[in-house]
């Protein structure tokens, strides 16, 4: 395989998980805003903000619609639902023989809708309706990705962009959790009720399988040790790093490429910090530090399969 359809497959897959990550959170946001509670809405969208990383803030005016119309479909914005819908449909459509019809169709049934009149005017009729649709319609392409598609290197890099982006994005959303319930001591000032906690399991589409865990007693050290320590949840982290790292090896033993003791050793490392640890060991550190330094590894992780797979040498390619 090309590198440069390697890249385009992994970015396209990225594109997506991002979008989808976008608008889960932005609409258990604004439900919650909906709620008279201790936290003011400027409190939960700046939140919300920093759980996206928006490398250009959305300044808060008072407007939940304007600030949402603005984080769906802002062009310019890399944490826009449009921005990465139209990403992943650009990345797509520079590798239209490696994916399925049916892929492609669903993707560009997404890009066309997001650019639509039509979507204005969901979205001004029922927010949540429109964040619903557009869910539906990446979880159609996935759906159809694994069904529909060889099993072969493509894919697998589509797996690899998906899996590296959760486990980025899950970071950063606990990391801003842990982070400011840290700094305020008085947990009701912050905003961190129950509703919190139930949204950032929503946010992670994990309330029921926590649930079914762990019963109905929420508590944030359980919920922190569920989506970073879990091995069977697809969204928590350490699920999400083992599917990287099997994705490295099908794609290092499907492409006959020497493995590059770089990259394995970085996700090893991540892998074995959270299979060999506890959320006790967790939090007699730092949990934010701790939370850091996965997204830093996750950073590491995707230079080096860049360099490995994508920005290679002739002499590497020859050698391995």
């Amino acid at each position: 395989m090309l590198s440069r359809v390697a890249d385009n497959l992994y970015w396209m897959s990225r594109y997506l998980e991002r979008a989808e990550n976008t608008a889960r959170q932005l609409d258990v946001t604004m439900t919650q805003m909906l709620d008279s509670g201790e936290a003011t809405p400027n409190i939960r969208w700046n939140r919300l903000v920093d759980c996206l990383a928006v490398p250009s803030p959305f300044e808060w005016t008072g407007d939940v619609e304007e600030a949402a119309r603005g984080l769906i479909f802002d062009r310019d914005n890399p944490a826009s639902i449009t921005y990465c819908a139209t990403s992943a449909r650009e990345n797509a459509g520079q590798v239209r023989e490696e994916i399925s019809t049916e892929q492609w169709q669903r993707l560009n049934r997404l890009y066309h809708h997001m650019h639509s009149p039509l979507a204005q005017e969901q979205f001004s009729n029922s927010v949540g309706e429109f964040l619903s649709t557009v869910i539906d319609g990446i979880h159609l392409f996935k759906g159809v990705t694994d069904t529909t598609m060889i099993h072969g290197l493509g894919w697998q890099f589509i797996r690899l962009g998906r899996y590296l982006e959760r486990a980025y994005a899950t970071a950063t959303l606990l990391e801003v959790f842990v982070k400011q319930a840290e700094s305020d001591h008085d947990a009701r000032r912050a905003g961190y009720t129950f509703l919190d906690q139930v949204g950032l399991l929503r946010c992670c589409t994990a309330f029921e399988a926590y649930c079914q865990f762990y019963t109905a007693e929420v508590t944030t050290e359980r919920i922190l040790e569920f989506l970073l320590l879990n091995s069977q949840f697809p969204h928590a982290i350490l699920y999400s790093v083992d599917s990287t790292l099997q994705a490295i090896d099908a794609i290092q033993q499907a492409s006959n490429r020497r493995p590059s003791d770089e990259l394995k050793a970085s996700v090893g490392r991540l892998q074995a910090m959270l299979s060999y640890t506890t959320i006790q060991e967790i939090y007699a550190g730092s949990a934010g530090q701790f939370l850091n330094s996965i997204r830093r590894e996750c950073i590491r992780i995707h230079e080096q399969i860049f360099r490995h797979f994508v920005n290679y040498s002739i002499q590497a390619a020859l050698g391995g």
